[in-house]
């Protein structure tokens, strides 16, 4: 049987084929699959002729959808809808190896199966391989393996064990280049991504802010703190020196000399994970390190918000010591913008994965966080809850991206690159920023799993909360 399926589930399993021309020539409008997803279908109408196709895809050797067929072009949608699902119930019942087309190389990665000893598996990645609970996110990254290349010859292995945070996050880097409409080459190991579009090439490194270890390999990190001031302290001072440690041992790496990198933009992608939790409270902090300000927020006499930025000397904590100012370092101008997303975290993957009808339909995922509040003179976000499950809700990629912009970047970027992303430039000594209409700052989810014995829902994070919650985020506000 030949269904119409969500554009979601089409992009969780099919999109990372598109090429950059496709959204210039053709405006897809319905997408089919038949009931064991064996072969897809795309109604797409022709741009300049303003007629219509039908594509039937199917899985190559590698396990990729790629195009088998097409229809005629038809003068209506009707008639070529008509076409596309004949075509895709007779190509339902061929083998597989009719969808064959030759030109595979190599075997399609594959995340879960244990290739590390039982000791050595991350506990986040057996969450993720064997808990209901995430079995979206599960069954997302499952449809990622055949379209992902692994240029270092060893994402799997680190994966499973000690990079789960690092390749999660590349994991994350890909979806959301491929969501903005770009395409991969590749063919070399550094940087992480050469992404390419008709809208300009660009080059992606991914990275993430791990704990500090000693030399026997024990995690040495300094404990959070719970008092208002020192936190405080941590947030302004701590945290910067581990933004820019990171930071500035890519930057060492200098592929703007490179000659495949040579004369395009590259953007350093930064996610944090040097203790549990903590991009949902800490991210934050790295815009200041970056621009070298600190923000002052204030009312003048007529109740009217006024932020202000001003320089700031270097950032101190214990017998550690860094300058700020990480876009104004030498070679730092080789470096078009930074991004970064809070809200990039192994829930979102979760979500995401729902939304495309991925992993158990038993699974209840209750959003909640801050986002920014669209109103001049409040100094706050606002809060927002939103049940996942709900069939009005709505999510992409890009939703809780930042993009800090170099302001003195050889190849500088405009608010086009990462549309949907807020978008910050430094001028004249203060951010002005471009903020989409929802944009979440920080969010955790609570999941329902009905296979957990305990019937709590859990946070990812740890935290807890009694079933008898849920029933207050029924009809909560959905994301636009």
């Amino acid at each position: 049987m030949i269904v119409r399926i969500p554009r979601a589930t089409f992009d969780a399993v099919a999109g990372y084929i598109r090429g950059p021309h496709t959204f210039l020539i053709s405006q897809e409008l319905e997408w089919y699959s038949d009931d064991k997803r064996r072969v897809l279908g795309v109604l797409a109408k022709d741009i300049i002729d303003e007629d219509f196709i039908g594509t039937v895809l199917g899985r190559d050797a590698r396990g990729r959808f790629r195009g088998v067929t097409m229809t005629p072009f038809c003068e209506t949608p009707d008639a070529a809808r008509a076409l596309l699902k004949d075509d895709l119930d007779k190509w339902s019942k061929l083998p597989d190896d009719e969808f064959w087309q030759g030109d595979e190389k190599g075997e399609p990665l594959d995340f879960f199966t244990p290739v590390v000893s039982p000791v050595r598996l991350s506990p986040s990645f057996v969450r993720i391989a064997t808990g209901e609970g995430f079995s979206p996110a599960r069954a997302l990254m499952e449809s990622m393996m055949p379209y992902y290349e692994d240029v270092d010859g060893n994402f799997v292995e680190q994966f499973q064990s000690t990079g789960f945070d690092s390749r999660f996050w590349e994991l994350y880097v890909f979806a959301l280049m491929t969501e903005a409409g770009y395409v991969f080459d590749r063919s070399f190991h550094a940087p992480d991504f050469f992404c390419r579009s008709f809208a300009g090439d660009v080059f992606v490194e991914a990275m993430t802010v791990n704990p500090t270890v000693n030399a026997a390999g024990l995690v040495v990190e300094p404990e959070v703190p719970r008092e208002a001031s020192r936190f405080k302290e941590y947030y302004q001072e701590y945290m910067p020196i581990k933004w820019g440690s990171t930071l500035t041992s890519k930057l060492k790496k200098e592929y703007w000399k490179l000659q495949h990198v040579a004369g395009k933009p590259i953007v350093f992608a930064i996610q944090d994970f040097h203790v549990p939790r903590a991009m949902t409270f800490l991210n934050h902090s790295l815009m200041p390190y970056l621009y070298g300000i600190s923000f002052a927020a204030l009312y003048d006499a007529n109740e009217n918000l006024i932020v202000r930025a001003a320089p700031r000397g270097p950032h101190k904590w214990g017998f550690k010591s860094i300058e700020t100012g990480f876009f104004s370092l030498p070679g730092s101008e080789n470096i078009s913008a930074v991004i970064a997303n809070p809200t990039a975290t192994i829930s979102k993957m979760n979500r995401m994965g729902y939304l495309a009808g991925l992993g158990s339909r038993d699974v209840t995922m209750v959003c909640v966080g801050t986002r920014h509040h669209h109103d001049d003179n409040s100094a706050l976000p606002m809060p927002f809850k939103m049940l996942v499950n709900d069939p009005r809700y709505s999510e992409k990629w890009v939703e809780g991206v930042d993009v800090c912009h170099n302001p003195n970047a050889n190849i500088p970027l405009d608010e086009s690159f990462l549309i949907g992303a807020s978008h910050h430039f430094f001028e004249n000594g203060n951010v002005r920023s471009l903020i989409p209409r929802f944009h979440p700052y920080q969010s955790e989810t609570l999941i329902l799993s009905p296979k957990r014995d305990s019937g709590a829902l859990r946070l990812a994070g740890g935290l807890s909360l009694g079933i008898g919650g849920l029933s207050r985020y029924r009809g909560s506000r959905i994301s636009e």
